[in-house]
């Protein structure tokens, strides 16, 4: 740094022959020394017995001198000035920590929910390898992958890759799903919609308890409820099964307290007193699509993520 604010001017002016073994200063300390340094602080009168042949370091007394120069010129400045000087600083600081906080709060994380066999797995497959993996078991263990989405591929250009986390849907592994949430940019909750009516009520409690998590309501992550297995021909449409999911949990709120068995941390209550539940009434944003993850229809589900994720 000193040997920078010395050869910004000319060597000669301090005295000194130039030498090949130091370095000409580069643009920013010749403008840091012209913007900030008065013309008596910029040469120092030194000899080059000053100058070690080896580093160029200033000797003990010499740089004693230098920081007295500079704390008399500081003394000297009008207060507002070093005011304006400071509020830049700090200004500056503030600016880039928020701007750091800010990147770091975008997440790529999805999580797929729900119950055991609504084909969780299936659609992880389909999202990361456009297949259906067709032999898949119940998963005990979170399916997780950081991936570019089968479908993009073949798309040019960088893409920004997919977190996706498939959260087994047994009643004793649910509360693995409590491990991802802070993390994540949404929520994909997956409905069976072939065997929906003999599975509504314990999908119905499953979401209720989703949907009134503190993370989920004070972060207002965005949550799709998928209707799967719409490829075959007795599944129930995404009307009926938002319609019947409604209904149920509407019952949930009367029967349970207002506090979530799920996060009894939490004191939310969804919908609006004396009306009938609907998933409007949330805080976050609420939507329902269907799709087959046997087949790979799940266009809905690709624009769901990249919505939240961007390409």
């Amino acid at each position: 740094m000193y040997r920078h604010l010395l050869f910004a001017l000319n060597p000669a002016i301090c005295g000194l022959s130039p030498s090949p073994d130091l370095p000409a200063a580069p643009p920013s300390a010749l403008l840091l020394l012209h913007t900030f340094c008065p013309p008596k602080l910029a040469v120092l009168p030194l000899s080059a017995r000053s100058i070690s042949t080896t580093g160029g370091l200033l000797r003990r007394t010499d740089m004693e001198k230098w920081i007295h120069q500079i704390e008399e010129w500081i003394h000297q400045q009008p207060i507002e000035q070093l005011y304006v000087a400071f509020a830049v600083l700090v200004f500056t600081f503030v600016f880039f920590g928020l701007f750091r906080i800010l990147r770091r709060s975008k997440s790529n994380t999805i999580v797929l929910a729900g119950l055991s066999g609504s084909g969780k797995t299936v659609l992880f497959y389909q999202l990361r390898d456009g297949s259906p993996h067709l032999g898949t078991v119940t998963s005990m263990e979170p399916n997780d992958g950081t991936f570019v989405l089968h479908s993009e591929l073949e798309k040019k250009g960088k893409l920004n890759p997919v977190h996706l986390i498939d959260v087994p849907g047994h009643s004793r592994l649910r509360p693995k799903l409590d491990e991802f949430l802070p993390h994540v940019a949404g929520v994909i909750f997956v409905v069976d919609s072939l065997d929906f009516l003999p599975n509504c009520r314990a999908a119905a409690e499953y979401l209720y308890d989703v949907l009134t998590k503190a993370i989920i309501v004070k972060r207002r992550i965005p949550i799709l409820i998928l209707c799967n297995k719409a490829d075959k021909v007795t599944a129930h449409s995404k009307e009926f099964i938002r319609k019947q999911l409604e209904k149920e949990i509407d019952k949930l709120r009367t029967s349970r307290s207002a506090i979530s068995t799920a996060d009894i941390t939490s004191d939310y209550t969804l919908g609006v007193p004396g009306e009938a539940f609907s998933f409007s009434h949330c805080q976050n944003k609420v939507t329902v699509a269907d799709a087959s993850g046997l087949t790979g229809e799940i266009s809905q589900v690709e624009q769901f993520i990249r919505e939240l994720v961007r390409p």
